[in-house]
């Protein structure tokens, strides 16, 4: 992190205007010269800039600028306050430009006829689509089916390879799970009939 503040000549104007620190200490904390603190206080310098209330921002606190103001040897510390940044693999919602959301109901066709074991509900989710929307393409009962062109929606970068695969591994994980669960249903059929 910076040891200037953010906005540091708004800063610098706050400070002139709100406390009894000395030119030196603005100067110093804000990282300007001491000759512009003193144009800022005389009118002269940043005369259409809105002060910047650095306590707000958690760069300064009032117990700083007071033990400044007490000492006029002691320099204003910035408030280091670091913001954690997770590191987990979260999926942002990437933007899809106008002229790429006409590509998404052809990229859903081309999942239906590549990858027919996909559920609507997965590739609604890959693709950025509505399920009812991708209902209605593999029923072909979607408003404008007949001028869709299957396209592949990777090459297109509306997702990435990776996605693609996890969502077949998935939905092959599904099946193998529903065929498991129908031989145990005709065992149980079988024994007891």
């Amino acid at each position: 992190m910076s040891n200037t503040p953010l906005m540091p000549m708004a800063t610098a104007v706050w400070l002139v205007e709100n406390t009894t620190l000395t030119f030196k200490q603005i100067a110093i904390f804000c990282g300007l010269h001491e000759v512009e603190i003193q144009g800022i206080a005389d009118g002269e310098v940043a005369k259409g800039i809105m002060a910047y209330n650095p306590i707000i921002s958690g760069q300064l606190t009032r117990e700083e600028i007071s033990l400044s103001s007490q000492n006029e040897n002691r320099p204003l510390e910035i408030n280091n306050t670091d913001i954690q940044i997770s590191t987990t693999d979260k999926k942002i919602k990437k933007y899809v430009p106008l002229s790429k959301r006409q590509d998404k109901p052809d990229s859903a066709l081309w999942l239906i006829r590549n990858h027919s074991q996909l559920k609507d509900s997965q590739i609604a989710k890959l693709v950025g689509v509505t399920k009812n929307s991708v209902t209605s393409i593999r029923n072909k009962s979607y408003w404008n089916y007949n001028s869709l062109n299957a396209k592949d929606p990777v090459a297109m970068s509306l997702f990435a390879q990776k996605d693609l695969i996890e969502a077949i591994e998935k939905a092959e994980r599904r099946i193998k799970r529903e065929k498991k669960e129908k031989e145990k249903e005709k065992a149980k059929t079988k024994q007891t009939g």
